[in-house]
């Protein structure tokens, strides 16, 4: 984002269209509109969209406490599973997750709003400043936990929950990782990704450092000295490298650093953006880099994808939205080279793909499209030093079923590890089960041993 090629300014559109463009996407329902959408639930006695839920949230039970009048009650019940509800109510893709499998979409088409009832409940426990847990008489245990994102602080939450001492270290100068750098502007407005970690950590028994990089302040190795345990909820910090020449021009961004600037920025006029940005992927980072191109006055935006419409990672909703937004997704086409101009991106070369006898191939067709500002959205790389002899295979971290890994009084959970979607939802479901993990050892006053040879 330092080196601006020629077609990248801010400032493209005026105060207002700014504060409309990037105001809230889905507002919250009122009390009337959740009590119309609580009403449509079954209350399925063995509902299919609790168990699409990665964090396995009694969803009939919240929605029927709110069809009641009893919101707060609502709200525990859905943060007795995911401390972070507010937020995954928010940035889920429930349209594949829990409102997929609602049987309303069986007979009509239209699911149960479970994610709007679950941010209207969740709102609420927040804004009051209900807490519902009360941190016990302290353990004499301390836990370090390397992450304050999804993952690193649902696992700290529920340590504390057992009297254990928690010490969050952080890269960044600012706690929530993914949530607070990762996630699209109008998904999570009013600076909501700190009121929760606040909220989170209001349990106390819970500190967090922040600029304190494994590898650089500390090591691995250093921290099970200190620590009676140690979670790793590090995520996927290295960004993939489209290796094809021009990459190094002026104006070609990676799209992870474009929403993180855009998400920290106090005036979103003074986030440039080019006359006609190229995004790279299929995913939803993808999505919403272009999206949000769109909203800072980029006159065309398009989403080159190498592969088919139904196999972008992206949901049908995200996909769907983008192109509400005016963006133009093309699938089929894979990046060539950059093109240049006077040292700064001026358009990028594409070759036609097809599958050809299950494999992915040029067909030796190609086309450019004019660009001053390319954004490269093609996935994130594990990107960790300080492990020690920690196992890693195919990029990700080895844990068994709760987290354990290879190494003694060690755990992980989030992206950085070989398990599950790489989602908010799935990552806290992981934090939450290594921690009751930890906690059964501990407890136990056993040194915990490795689970992965």
């Amino acid at each position: 984002m330092e080196r601006l090629g020629s077609g990248i300014r801010a400032g493209r559109l005026s105060p207002e269209r700014y504060a409309s463009n990037f105001s809230d996407l889905h507002p919250r329902l009122d009390k009337h509109e959740a009590l119309v959408a609580a009403d449509r639930c079954y209350f399925c006695y063995d509902a299919p969209c609790m168990t699409a839920c990665p964090t396995a949230i009694d969803i009939p039970l919240f929605i029927r406490q709110i069809s009641t009048g009893n919101p707060l009650g609502s709200a525990k019940t859905i943060f007795d599973q995911n401390i972070l509800g507010g937020m995954c109510a928010r940035v889920c893709p429930t349209e594949t997750l829990c409102e997929q499998a609602c049987v309303r979409n069986t007979a009509e088409d239209r699911p149960v709003e479970i994610g709007n009832l679950q941010r209207y409940a969740t709102d609420i426990a927040m804004e009051t400043g209900r807490q519902f847990y009360t941190r016990p008489a302290p353990s004499g245990r301390r836990v370090a936990v390397i992450g304050a994102g999804p993952a690193g602080l649902a696992c700290a939450h529920r340590l504390s929950m057992h009297g254990h001492d928690v010490v969050i270290f952080d890269a960044r100068q600012k706690p929530g990782g993914l949530n607070e750098y990762g996630i699209a502007t109008y998904k999570a407005t009013d600076d909501f990704a700190q009121r929760e970690v606040d909220y989170v950590t209001a349990i106390g028994g819970i500190e967090i450092r922040t600029g304190q990089m494994l590898g650089r302040n500390f090591t691995l190795p250093d921290l099970t000295e200190e620590f009676d345990a140690v979670f790793l909820g590090i995520g996927l910090s290295g960004v993939n490298a489209l290796g094809i020449e021009g990459e190094d021009l002026a104006g070609v961004d990676d799209a992870v650093e474009f929403i993180a600037a855009l998400r920290q920025a106090t005036d979103k006029a003074a986030v440039p953006v080019g006359r006609r940005v190229v995004v790279l992927g299929g995913g939803m980072t993808a999505i919403d880099a272009a999206i949000q191109a769109k909203l800072l006055g980029a006159e065309e935006v398009t989403i080159c994808y190498r592969r088919g419409k139904e196999n972008m990672n992206a949901s049908g909703y995200e996909q769907d939205l983008a192109a509400s937004n005016g963006v133009i997704i093309r699938h089929w086409l894979a990046p060539k080279r950059i093109v240049g101009k006077d040292g700064a991106a001026a358009g990028i070369e594409l070759e036609y793909t097809a599958m050809v006898d299950g494999k992915l191939t040029g067909t030796g067709e190609t086309g450019v499209i004019a660009a001053d500002q390319v954004m490269k959205a093609i996935g994130q790389s594990f990107a960790a030093n300080g492990l020690g002899n920690l196992r890693i295979e195919a990029g990700r971290i080895v844990t068994d079923a709760t987290g354990r890994t290879s190494m003694e009084r060690v755990w992980a959970g989030g992206d950085c590890v070989g398990t599950g979607e790489d989602l908010t939802v799935t990552a806290v479901a992981q934090g939450r089960d290594a921690a009751e993990s930890i906690n059964t050892l501990l407890a136990a006053g056993v040194s915990p041993a490795a689970a992965v040879a």
